[in-house]
């Protein structure tokens, strides 16, 4: 593990889009946008709204639908991969916000297309079954342990391209030895990564914040363990199992892992501007290879202040979380972060495995949303529900979102942020809860 405070070498790409991945934590700083004045929606705050029309280009009613349709289809899949495990395929949004199921052939495909349009989606055949993807992708992590650090060293990451019905590698150079079943046009080369800047320390300021001040997801925070420290965004407040009050953020925003749970665990403190105010609270967990995620315990005096449902940006209405979600390739996702803000952008890969500085996260998913340091750790929702924690971005090292974003107009490589699910860290601690309306 890195030393805390840094930022390592990161190497990431997406199913469709090259993308390098560095951690989103690090120094505050304002939004990159001047939002305009947009009329608030029913469940959605103006801020959010606004970043809804001008990033994804559609109504926030739009929005609310695809974001509903996508958790239907995600239940219908569930069904249809444990019904027809030999046929489905997977399943995903379109672009024009249609849920579509795939159907490899054999025994019972008739029956299973009917379940598909008396579901009201529409079928797509395909050539293999999400079992024999996932398959192809533990044999090609199989393969890689067998391989020479030559190679090795040079493979950045597999994901299940559901779209292209394939698997998807990741390389930092072409003419890579693969086995057979890996598509050449699924070999996708990305080039090295920038260096992450330093975490900085936080000021002391005096008599900022207090217990009765909101906080919401969103927020700033710092978490300090002696002379380390960094910046991040709150997660979901939320509730574990013996009715603590506590907040899911990034495993990458604790500074001293290894002192997670115990008497020297990292403070996390409000943050006002640059200042920093009164202690809230501790981290009690940590999870950061694989996954990338923290669960921070409240202190008392603050357990009204993070007793609510909010998701939010400084300043702005917020908006409240009203269930969990699964992440569903297609389906509009939006992020809260105190460095940028909202921004919103679409689910492009799941159940993915991205090269990180020195660990892998599995299982994580990415938007094409801009990220920058002081947003880790901060919520995404789809619709109003809680869907994942900002754990890495493909463009930490600009300044602001509007350079990355122009580039990915001009070039088709857009920022990307790759998030932990939020769903697999409630079922990793059984009690634990998000805190809805």
């Amino acid at each position: 593990m890195p030393a805390a405070g840094r930022r390592p070498r990161s190497l990431v790409r997406t199913a469709a889009i090259a993308a390098t991945t560095v951690l989103v934590a690090g120094p505050l700083a304002a939004s990159a946008h001047a939002e305009p004045a947009t009329p608030a929606t029913p469940d959605l705050p103006a801020q959010l709204v606004a970043a809804i029309t001008r990033d994804l280009k559609i109504s926030p009613q739009d929005y609310l639908q695809r974001a509903d349709t996508a958790q239907k289809v995600a239940t219908f899949a569930t069904t249809a991969q444990r019904q027809f495990p030999d046929i489905f395929g997977g399943a995903w949004l379109d672009e024009n916000g249609k849920a579509i199921v795939a159907l490899a052939p054999g025994d019972g495909v008739d029956q299973a297309r009917k379940a598909v349009q008396d579901a009201g989606f529409v079928a797509k055949d395909v050539s293999k079954s999400e079992t024999t993807l996932r398959g192809e992708k533990n044999a090609f992590q199989q393969w890689l342990k067998d391989q020479p650090e030559s190679v090795s060293k040079a493979i950045r990451g597999v994901a299940i391209d559901t779209l292209n019905n394939s698997i998807a590698v990741r390389v930092d150079k072409p003419d890579l030895p693969l086995p057979g079943f890996v598509d050449p046009a699924r070999v996708i080369v990305m080039t090295a990564p920038p260096v992450g800047g330093e975490g900085q320390d936080v000021p002391q300021a005096s008599d900022i914040a207090s217990a009765g001040h909101a906080m919401a997801a969103g927020d700033a925070y710092a978490s300090v363990a002696g002379r380390m420290s960094l910046r991040c965004s709150l997660g979901f407040n939320g509730t574990d199992g013996n009715g603590n009050v506590v907040n899911i953020t990034a495993g990458h925003c604790n500074p001293n892992i290894a002192a997670t749970p115990g008497a020297n665990a990292p403070a996390v403190y409000s943050l006002v501007g640059d200042s920093r105010g009164p202690q809230v609270g501790v981290f009690q967990k940590s999870v950061l290879g694989n996954e990338d995620y923290s669960i921070i315990g409240i202190n008392d005096q603050f357990r009204d202040a993070f007793s609510n449902p909010m998701v939010a940006v400084p300043g702005a209405a917020p908006v409240n979380v009203t269930g969990v979600a699964v992440p569903v390739v297609g389906a509009p996702v939006c992020k809260s972060g105190a460095r940028t803000g909202f921004s919103c952008g679409v689910v492009n890969a799941v159940d993915q495995t991205v090269q990180v500085g020195d660990r892998m996260l599995t299982q994580s998913f990415s938007a094409n949303i801009c990220a920058l340091p002081g947003d880790s750790g901060g919520p995404l929702v789809t619709g109003t529900l809680a869907l994942g924690i900002s754990s890495a971005s493909s463009v930490a090292d600009y300044p602001i979102c509007e350079i990355p974003n122009l580039i990915g107009l001009i070039t088709g490589n857009t920022p990307q942020l790759f998030a932990q699910p939020v769903s697999t860290v409630l079922s990793d601690n059984p009690g634990l809860s998000v805190r809805t309306m």
